[in-house]
Protein backbone atom coordinates (compact mmCIF):
# COMPACT_ATOMS: atom_id res chain seq x y z
CA UNK A 1 0.00 0.00 0.00
CA UNK A 2 1.47 3.38 -0.98
CA UNK A 3 1.68 6.36 1.38
CA UNK A 4 -1.44 8.05 -0.02
CA UNK A 5 -3.53 4.97 0.61
CA UNK A 6 -2.15 4.59 4.16
CA UNK A 7 -2.86 8.24 4.90
CA UNK A 8 -6.42 7.95 3.51
CA UNK A 9 -7.12 4.82 5.59
CA UNK A 10 -5.89 6.58 8.73
CA UNK A 11 -8.18 9.55 8.12
CA UNK A 12 -11.17 7.26 7.64
CA UNK A 13 -10.39 5.47 10.90
CA UNK A 14 -10.12 8.77 12.76
CA UNK A 15 -13.48 9.98 11.37
CA UNK A 16 -15.09 6.71 12.46
CA UNK A 17 -13.76 7.02 15.99
CA UNK A 18 -14.92 10.63 16.31
CA UNK A 19 -18.38 9.74 15.02
CA UNK A 20 -18.71 6.87 17.47
CA UNK A 21 -17.66 9.13 20.32
CA UNK A 22 -20.22 11.77 19.35
CA UNK A 23 -23.01 9.20 19.17
CA UNK A 24 -22.36 8.02 22.73
CA UNK A 25 -21.60 11.36 24.39
CA UNK A 26 -25.19 11.81 25.64
CA UNK A 27 -26.00 8.19 26.42
CA UNK A 28 -26.93 6.97 29.90
CA UNK A 29 -24.59 4.26 31.13
CA UNK A 30 -25.73 1.03 32.76
CA UNK A 31 -24.73 2.39 36.17
CA UNK A 32 -27.33 5.16 35.95
CA UNK A 33 -24.75 7.88 35.37
CA UNK A 34 -24.88 10.02 32.28
CA UNK A 35 -21.63 9.96 30.32
CA UNK A 36 -21.52 13.73 30.68
CA UNK A 37 -21.54 13.29 34.47
CA UNK A 38 -25.21 13.67 35.50
CA UNK A 39 -26.59 10.92 37.73
CA UNK A 40 -30.04 9.53 36.89
CA UNK A 41 -32.80 10.31 39.42
CA UNK A 42 -36.18 8.56 39.38
CA UNK A 43 -39.25 10.65 40.20
CA UNK A 44 -42.58 8.83 40.60
CA UNK A 45 -45.78 10.88 40.83
CA UNK A 46 -49.25 9.42 41.47
CA UNK A 47 -51.36 11.05 38.76
CA UNK A 48 -51.70 13.83 36.23
CA UNK A 49 -55.42 14.20 36.93
CA UNK A 50 -54.79 16.69 39.75
CA UNK A 51 -53.10 19.97 38.92
CA UNK A 52 -50.81 19.95 41.91
CA UNK A 53 -49.00 16.73 40.91
CA UNK A 54 -48.26 18.12 37.46
CA UNK A 55 -46.70 21.14 39.12
CA UNK A 56 -44.76 18.98 41.58
CA UNK A 57 -43.37 16.82 38.78
CA UNK A 58 -42.49 19.76 36.54
CA UNK A 59 -40.79 21.67 39.35
CA UNK A 60 -38.83 18.62 40.46
CA UNK A 61 -37.62 17.79 36.95
CA UNK A 62 -36.66 21.37 36.18
CA UNK A 63 -34.71 21.93 39.38
CA UNK A 64 -32.91 18.57 39.23
CA UNK A 65 -31.90 19.20 35.63
CA UNK A 66 -30.63 22.66 36.56
CA UNK A 67 -28.34 20.86 39.02
CA UNK A 68 -27.03 18.68 36.20
CA UNK A 69 -28.97 15.51 36.96
CA UNK A 70 -30.83 13.33 34.48
CA UNK A 71 -34.49 12.73 35.43
CA UNK A 72 -36.86 9.84 34.75
CA UNK A 73 -40.27 11.37 35.63
CA UNK A 74 -43.29 9.07 35.56
CA UNK A 75 -46.99 9.49 36.38
CA UNK A 76 -49.05 6.42 37.32
CA UNK A 77 -52.62 7.65 36.71
CA UNK A 78 -53.63 6.57 40.22
CA UNK A 79 -53.01 2.91 39.36
CA UNK A 80 -50.91 1.11 41.96
CA UNK A 81 -49.67 -1.64 39.62
CA UNK A 82 -48.61 0.99 37.08
CA UNK A 83 -46.60 2.80 39.74
CA UNK A 84 -44.94 -0.44 40.85
CA UNK A 85 -43.95 -1.22 37.25
CA UNK A 86 -42.59 2.29 36.75
CA UNK A 87 -40.52 2.09 39.93
CA UNK A 88 -39.14 -1.34 39.08
CA UNK A 89 -38.12 -0.05 35.66
CA UNK A 90 -36.28 2.80 37.36
CA UNK A 91 -34.52 0.29 39.61
CA UNK A 92 -33.50 -1.71 36.54
CA UNK A 93 -32.06 1.49 35.06
CA UNK A 94 -30.04 1.80 38.29
CA UNK A 95 -31.15 5.27 39.24
CA UNK A 96 -29.15 6.73 42.10
CA UNK A 97 -32.12 8.07 44.11
CA UNK A 98 -35.86 7.43 43.98
CA UNK A 99 -38.26 10.24 44.85
CA UNK A 100 -41.70 8.69 45.37
CA UNK A 101 -45.10 10.33 45.81
CA UNK A 102 -47.08 7.16 46.32
CA UNK A 103 -50.64 6.29 45.40
CA UNK A 104 -50.94 3.93 48.36
CA UNK A 105 -48.15 4.33 50.87
CA UNK A 106 -48.51 0.72 52.07
CA UNK A 107 -48.34 -1.01 48.69
CA UNK A 108 -44.66 -0.63 47.81
CA UNK A 109 -42.90 -2.82 50.38
CA UNK A 110 -41.55 -5.37 47.88
CA UNK A 111 -40.47 -2.63 45.48
CA UNK A 112 -38.67 -0.78 48.26
CA UNK A 113 -36.88 -4.02 49.17
CA UNK A 114 -35.60 -4.23 45.59
CA UNK A 115 -34.43 -0.63 45.72
CA UNK A 116 -32.53 -1.29 48.94
CA UNK A 117 -30.93 -4.42 47.45
CA UNK A 118 -29.75 -2.25 44.55
CA UNK A 119 -28.29 0.34 46.92
CA UNK A 120 -30.77 3.03 45.86
CA UNK A 121 -31.73 5.71 48.39
CA UNK A 122 -35.43 6.57 48.70
CA UNK A 123 -37.11 9.87 49.55
CA UNK A 124 -40.83 9.76 50.28
CA UNK A 125 -42.31 12.85 48.65
CA UNK A 126 -45.28 14.50 50.41
CA UNK A 127 -46.95 11.13 51.05
CA UNK A 128 -45.43 8.85 53.66
CA UNK A 129 -44.26 5.41 52.54
CA UNK A 130 -45.48 2.98 55.17
CA UNK A 131 -44.32 -0.24 56.84
CA UNK A 132 -40.86 -0.42 55.33
CA UNK A 133 -37.39 0.16 56.77
CA UNK A 134 -36.16 0.91 53.25
CA UNK A 135 -37.23 4.54 53.19
CA UNK A 136 -34.43 6.95 53.94
CA UNK A 137 -36.02 10.40 54.15
CA UNK A 138 -39.36 12.16 54.00
CA UNK A 139 -40.04 15.61 52.54
CA UNK A 140 -43.42 17.25 52.91
CA UNK A 141 -45.27 20.23 54.21
CA UNK A 142 -46.28 20.25 57.86
CA UNK A 143 -49.46 18.27 57.29
CA UNK A 144 -50.92 18.67 60.77
CA UNK A 145 -50.34 22.42 60.42
CA UNK A 146 -52.28 22.40 57.14
CA UNK A 147 -55.34 21.17 59.04
CA UNK A 148 -54.66 23.54 61.91
CA UNK A 149 -54.68 26.49 59.50
CA UNK A 150 -58.03 25.34 58.09
CA UNK A 151 -59.54 24.96 61.56
CA UNK A 152 -58.22 28.33 62.70
CA UNK A 153 -59.66 30.00 59.60
CA UNK A 154 -63.14 28.68 60.45
CA UNK A 155 -62.62 29.65 64.09
CA UNK A 156 -61.77 33.22 63.11
CA UNK A 157 -64.42 33.73 60.42
CA UNK A 158 -67.21 32.47 62.70
CA UNK A 159 -65.68 34.36 65.64
CA UNK A 160 -66.05 31.24 67.74
CA UNK A 161 -64.08 32.65 70.66
CA UNK A 162 -66.65 35.40 71.17
CA UNK A 163 -69.87 34.28 69.47
CA UNK A 164 -72.50 32.20 71.23
CA UNK A 165 -73.43 30.28 68.08
CA UNK A 166 -74.59 27.70 67.37
CA UNK A 167 -73.24 27.15 63.85
CA UNK A 168 -73.67 24.10 61.63
CA UNK A 169 -70.51 22.52 60.25
CA UNK A 170 -69.58 19.43 58.21
CA UNK A 171 -66.25 17.77 57.42
CA UNK A 172 -64.97 16.31 54.13
CA UNK A 173 -61.55 14.74 54.41
CA UNK A 174 -59.13 12.97 52.09
CA UNK A 175 -58.36 9.48 50.91
CA UNK A 176 -58.02 6.78 53.59
CA UNK A 177 -55.05 5.26 51.74
CA UNK A 178 -53.12 8.54 52.01
CA UNK A 179 -51.43 8.82 55.40
CA UNK A 180 -51.42 12.61 55.12
CA UNK A 181 -55.22 12.77 55.08
CA UNK A 182 -55.44 11.81 58.74
CA UNK A 183 -52.96 14.54 59.69
CA UNK A 184 -55.02 17.12 57.78
CA UNK A 185 -58.24 16.00 59.45
CA UNK A 186 -56.76 15.85 62.94
CA UNK A 187 -55.18 19.28 62.62
CA UNK A 188 -58.53 20.90 61.79
CA UNK A 189 -60.62 18.80 64.14
CA UNK A 190 -58.36 19.44 67.14
CA UNK A 191 -58.93 23.18 66.71
CA UNK A 192 -62.71 22.85 66.36
CA UNK A 193 -63.50 19.99 68.76
CA UNK A 194 -63.78 22.22 71.87
CA UNK A 195 -66.48 24.24 70.11
CA UNK A 196 -68.28 21.03 69.11
CA UNK A 197 -68.09 19.82 72.72
CA UNK A 198 -69.46 23.12 74.03
CA UNK A 199 -72.31 23.24 71.50
CA UNK A 200 -71.12 26.31 69.61
CA UNK A 201 -70.56 24.07 66.61
CA UNK A 202 -73.10 21.42 65.65
CA UNK A 203 -72.49 18.63 63.12
CA UNK A 204 -76.03 17.73 61.97
CA UNK A 205 -74.86 14.65 60.04
CA UNK A 206 -73.14 13.32 63.16
CA UNK A 207 -70.13 12.40 61.02
CA UNK A 208 -67.08 13.42 63.02
CA UNK A 209 -64.79 10.41 62.62
CA UNK A 210 -62.12 10.30 59.91
CA UNK A 211 -63.47 7.03 58.54
CA UNK A 212 -66.91 8.63 58.12
CA UNK A 213 -65.71 11.75 56.30
CA UNK A 214 -62.89 10.27 54.18
CA UNK A 215 -63.04 10.60 50.38
CA UNK A 216 -61.43 7.77 48.42
CA UNK A 217 -58.84 9.02 45.90
CA UNK A 218 -59.70 12.61 46.86
CA UNK A 219 -62.36 12.36 44.17
CA UNK A 220 -64.58 15.40 43.51
CA UNK A 221 -67.56 13.32 42.37
CA UNK A 222 -67.38 11.17 45.51
CA UNK A 223 -67.27 14.28 47.71
CA UNK A 224 -70.22 15.75 45.82
CA UNK A 225 -72.33 12.60 46.18
CA UNK A 226 -71.66 12.42 49.91
CA UNK A 227 -72.54 16.10 50.40
CA UNK A 228 -75.74 15.57 48.37
CA UNK A 229 -76.76 12.89 50.86
CA UNK A 230 -75.87 15.04 53.86
CA UNK A 231 -77.91 17.99 52.58
CA UNK A 232 -80.91 15.81 51.76
CA UNK A 233 -80.86 14.09 55.13
CA UNK A 234 -80.02 17.03 57.40
CA UNK A 235 -80.68 20.38 55.71
CA UNK A 236 -83.82 19.85 53.64
CA UNK A 237 -85.93 21.72 56.21
CA UNK A 238 -84.09 24.98 55.66
CA UNK A 239 -81.31 24.53 58.22
CA UNK A 240 -78.34 26.73 57.38
CA UNK A 241 -74.92 25.25 56.72
CA UNK A 242 -72.29 27.65 58.05
CA UNK A 243 -68.98 25.89 57.31
CA UNK A 244 -67.52 22.88 55.54
CA UNK A 245 -63.94 21.86 56.32
CA UNK A 246 -62.65 20.31 53.08
CA UNK A 247 -59.17 18.90 53.34
CA UNK A 248 -58.16 19.76 49.78
CA UNK A 249 -59.33 21.56 46.65
CA UNK A 250 -60.65 18.58 44.70
CA UNK A 251 -63.00 17.64 47.54
CA UNK A 252 -63.94 21.32 47.89
CA UNK A 253 -64.98 21.43 44.23
CA UNK A 254 -67.30 18.49 44.82
CA UNK A 255 -68.82 20.14 47.88
CA UNK A 256 -69.29 23.42 46.01
CA UNK A 257 -71.07 21.64 43.14
CA UNK A 258 -73.39 19.96 45.61
CA UNK A 259 -74.17 23.25 47.35
CA UNK A 260 -74.90 24.98 44.04
CA UNK A 261 -77.38 22.24 43.20
CA UNK A 262 -79.01 22.81 46.60
CA UNK A 263 -79.47 26.51 45.87
CA UNK A 264 -76.48 27.99 47.65
CA UNK A 265 -74.75 30.97 46.10
CA UNK A 266 -77.54 33.55 46.18
CA UNK A 267 -77.96 36.65 48.34
CA UNK A 268 -80.59 34.81 50.38
CA UNK A 269 -78.53 31.63 50.64
CA UNK A 270 -74.82 32.47 50.49
CA UNK A 271 -72.12 29.84 50.41
CA UNK A 272 -70.85 28.67 53.79
CA UNK A 273 -67.20 28.98 54.74
CA UNK A 274 -65.39 26.35 52.65
CA UNK A 275 -61.74 25.45 53.16
CA UNK A 276 -59.36 23.77 50.75
CA UNK A 277 -55.73 22.99 50.05
CA UNK A 278 -53.33 23.34 47.09
CA UNK A 279 -54.61 26.58 45.52
CA UNK A 280 -55.59 24.83 42.30
CA UNK A 281 -56.57 27.27 39.57
CA UNK A 282 -60.34 26.48 39.57
CA UNK A 283 -60.39 26.88 43.34
CA UNK A 284 -58.59 30.22 43.30
CA UNK A 285 -61.15 31.36 40.74
CA UNK A 286 -63.86 30.08 43.11
CA UNK A 287 -62.32 32.15 45.92
CA UNK A 288 -62.36 35.24 43.72
CA UNK A 289 -66.03 34.53 42.89
CA UNK A 290 -67.01 34.03 46.53
CA UNK A 291 -67.70 30.30 46.30
CA UNK A 292 -64.70 29.02 48.27
CA UNK A 293 -63.30 30.87 51.26
CA UNK A 294 -59.67 29.81 51.40
CA UNK A 295 -57.10 27.27 50.31
CA UNK A 296 -53.89 26.32 52.04
CA UNK A 297 -51.01 27.26 49.77
CA UNK A 298 -48.16 24.79 49.57
CA UNK A 299 -45.63 26.25 47.15
CA UNK A 300 -44.46 23.20 45.23
CA UNK A 301 -41.38 25.13 44.12
CA UNK A 302 -40.28 25.25 47.76
CA UNK A 303 -40.81 21.53 48.33
CA UNK A 304 -39.09 20.63 45.06
CA UNK A 305 -36.11 22.81 45.96
CA UNK A 306 -35.82 21.09 49.33
CA UNK A 307 -35.91 17.63 47.77
CA UNK A 308 -33.26 18.64 45.23
CA UNK A 309 -31.06 19.75 48.15
CA UNK A 310 -31.62 16.37 49.81
CA UNK A 311 -30.78 14.47 46.62
CA UNK A 312 -27.67 16.58 46.18
CA UNK A 313 -26.53 15.90 49.75
CA UNK A 314 -27.13 12.14 49.41
CA UNK A 315 -25.03 11.90 46.25
CA UNK A 316 -22.27 14.11 47.61
CA UNK A 317 -22.11 12.10 50.82
CA UNK A 318 -22.74 15.08 53.09
CA UNK A 319 -25.32 15.59 55.83
CA UNK A 320 -28.85 15.59 54.46
CA UNK A 321 -30.89 18.61 55.60
CA UNK A 322 -33.83 17.67 57.86
CA UNK A 323 -35.73 19.58 60.54
CA UNK A 324 -37.88 16.86 62.14
CA UNK A 325 -36.74 13.54 63.59
CA UNK A 326 -39.70 12.71 65.82
CA UNK A 327 -43.06 13.08 64.07
CA UNK A 328 -43.36 10.64 61.17
CA UNK A 329 -43.30 6.96 62.09
CA UNK A 330 -43.98 4.78 59.05
CA UNK A 331 -44.58 1.64 61.10
CA UNK A 332 -40.98 0.46 60.77
CA UNK A 333 -39.05 3.51 61.91
CA UNK A 334 -39.21 7.25 62.46
CA UNK A 335 -38.16 8.94 59.26
CA UNK A 336 -35.82 11.93 59.26
CA UNK A 337 -37.95 14.57 57.58
CA UNK A 338 -37.99 18.09 56.26
CA UNK A 339 -41.27 19.92 56.83
CA UNK A 340 -41.99 23.03 54.79
CA UNK A 341 -44.39 25.65 56.16
CA UNK A 342 -47.82 26.10 54.52
CA UNK A 343 -49.81 29.35 54.52
CA UNK A 344 -53.37 30.14 53.51
CA UNK A 345 -54.61 32.13 50.56
CA UNK A 346 -57.98 33.84 50.29
CA UNK A 347 -59.49 36.64 48.24
CA UNK A 348 -57.61 39.24 50.30
CA UNK A 349 -54.07 37.94 49.79
CA UNK A 350 -54.07 35.63 46.77
CA UNK A 351 -52.51 38.24 44.49
CA UNK A 352 -49.50 38.67 46.75
CA UNK A 353 -49.02 34.95 47.30
CA UNK A 354 -49.86 33.56 43.88
CA UNK A 355 -49.53 36.30 41.27
CA UNK A 356 -46.75 38.55 42.56
CA UNK A 357 -44.62 35.50 43.41
CA UNK A 358 -44.88 34.24 39.82
CA UNK A 359 -46.69 31.04 40.80
CA UNK A 360 -49.58 31.94 38.49
CA UNK A 361 -50.36 34.58 35.91
CA UNK A 362 -53.50 36.66 36.35
CA UNK A 363 -54.78 35.11 33.10
CA UNK A 364 -54.54 31.64 34.65
CA UNK A 365 -57.37 32.52 37.02
CA UNK A 366 -59.89 33.91 34.53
Amino acid sequence: MNRAKVWFAAVLALIFLLSASACTSNATTSSGENAAGGDLIGVAMPTQSLQRWNQDGDNMKKQLEEKGYQVDLQYANNDINTQITQLENMITKQVKVLVIASIDGSSLTDTLNKAADAGIKVIAYDRLLMNSPNVDYYATFDNYKVGTIQGQYVEEKLDLKNSAGPFNIEFTSGSPDDNNALFFFNGAFDVLKPYIDSGKLIVPSGQTQFEQVATLAWDSATAQARMDNIITANYAGGAKLDAVVCSNDSTALGVEASLKNAGYGSADKPFPIITGQDCDKPNVAAMINGEQSMSVFKDTRTLAAQVVSMVDAILKGVEVPVNDTATYNNGSKILPSFLCDPVFADKDNYKELLIDSGYYKESDLQ
